[in-house]
């Protein structure tokens, strides 16, 4: 049985309810900085590592279900008493966060589903998933940027934005070997959960990036439209990693959407 735990999390600003930020895969929360820094100023935004990434390094396990981290994110809101919360997840986060939904429904005030999709993968991906898995502890992290930096990050920032690629490619080498594979691993698991979106009662909001090869405006518009409460925002310019690629048009999309919200 693994081992309950509470996620390690970095907190500024005050507000209720808070912002809770969920980073993508294979990063860490530091992903979230441009957000903390424009948001925080007017709301408490809470930001944990999954485990075994960033300062959750000593809580990784062999197989990061979705539904461990969900319940981890639990503990966590009751560890520092924070009740409802308003919850964004980015692709991996997402899954993070309809695993949340699920088994936590009571303590979202909000939802934020940023590049994520509601559906499994397919046989192929899950075994994409595994044979990274495998690679990562043979070889180490050393390969991620050249095999994850297309799909992470759109066209328009690869050729404009250098100083970003330098800034997600240490990120990414950053990562311990297990984590990711532990990650992967529970990816590979988890459940389709599309019937499960009409029963997401609260204020939601989706966001793409027009350049997300995989999560692209098509997905994010069938995703918002399975949602009863739903808003759906394209961020242009923008692939996998919107909320750094286009931060200023990111904040600007949170903040008008949890302005309502607070109390």
């Amino acid at each position: 049985m693994t081992e309950a735990a509470v996620p390690p999390a970095t907190s500024q600003g005050e507000g209720t309810p808070p912002l809770v930020l969920l980073h993508a895969f294979p990063l860490d929360g530091r992903m979230w900085a441009p957000q903390v820094e424009a948001l925080s100023d007017g709301y408490q935004v809470v930001v944990p590592d999954f485990r075994g990434f960033g300062a959750a390094r000593d809580q990784v396990v062999e197989v990061a279900e979705m539904e461990l981290l969900a319940d981890d994110l639990a503990r966590l809101l009751d560890a520092r008493a924070l009740g409802q919360v308003v919850l964004c997840g980015l692709s991996m986060g997402g899954y993070v966060a309809f695993a949340f939904a699920r088994r936590h429904p009571d303590r979202l005030r909000g939802l934020v589903l940023a590049a994520t999709k509601a559906t499994a993968d397919d046989e192929q991906a899950v075994a994409a998933r595994l044979e990274m898995a495998d690679r990562v502890l043979a070889q180490g992290v050393a390969f991620l940027p050249e095999a994850m930096l297309p799909t992470l990050l759109g066209a328009s920032t690869r050729r404009l934005r250098p100083g970003l690629v330098r800034k997600v490619t240490k990120l990414l080498l950053e990562q311990e070997p297990a984590a990711v594979a532990a990650a992967q691993r529970g990816m590979a698991r988890r459940p389709d959960v599309t019937a499960e979106l009409a029963a997401i009662t609260v204020p939601t909001l989706v966001l793409c990036g027009t350049e997300d090869e995989r999560f692209g405006p098509e997905v994010g518009r069938a995703l918002a439209a399975g949602i009863p409460n739903a808003t759906f925002v394209q961020i242009p310019e923008a692939g996998h990693l919107l909320n750094l690629e286009q931060p200023a048009q990111v904040n600007e999309a949170l903040l008008d959407f949890v302005a309502p919200l607070w109390i």
